[in-house]
């Protein structure tokens, strides 16, 4: 091998090792960084992967009478009874109802409640209280998207959450590739 192909390669090998050198720099800060994220996002993600399956994070839908929607209460009625359930079984009064879901296949209504991740199931078509519990997957899922902290605590932390994580998907690529490509310019 002539001086100047050693010396190119040398400089080849040089500025390859220092870019691996930053890379891990930037991985491993970047990784420290959005580790503790990372955790929260995964812990939460797994039990929300778990929800449907156990009544501790989500109580299980309960089965009304009819799913014939002309034999449902209206509505209104609905949530006053929902509201008086919540009532009479947890001595909870004037939590306002964020959403009433209804399943028209189990034939069911769900209402959830804004504070305190409260749910009542109530038989559609008799008015019937089913169930009522906490749906402890509500503030799970709040915890992992940050939303529990603020809506723009969420936008950012996502959006940190989701560039970091692609930049230490690069890195890592990077952190691989190089040493092998340094041991191929050397071999040869």
């Amino acid at each position: 091998m002539s001086t100047s192909t050693a010396t190119l390669v040398k400089q080849k090998v040089k500025t390859l090792a220092e870019r691996l050198r930053n890379f891990r720099v930037y991985h491993r800060y970047l990784g420290l960084i959005l580790g503790l994220f990372i955790l929260i996002s995964s812990v939460t993600g797994i039990l929300l992967g778990w929800k449907k399956d156990i009544d501790l994070l989500q109580p299980p839908t309960q089965k009304g009478v009819t799913a014939d929607l002309q034999q449902w209460l209206p509505l209104a009625e609905l949530s006053a009874r929902s509201l008086a359930g919540l009532d009479s079984a947890a001595a909870i009064t004037n939590n306002p109802i964020d959403r009433i879901e209804a399943r028209l296949d189990k034939g069911i209504v769900k209402t959830i409640f804004k504070e305190g991740s409260w749910e009542v199931q109530l038989d559609a078509s008799t008015g019937k209280v089913l169930s009522v519990a906490r749906r402890h997957s509500d503030w799970i899922e709040k915890v992992h998207d940050g939303s529990i902290i603020s809506d723009l605590f969420k936008l950012v932390s996502m959006n940190v959450l989701g560039f970091g994580l692609l930049v230490l998907s690069s890195t890592g690529f990077f952190l691989w590739f190089y040493p092998k490509k340094i041991r191929k310019i050397k071999s040869e």
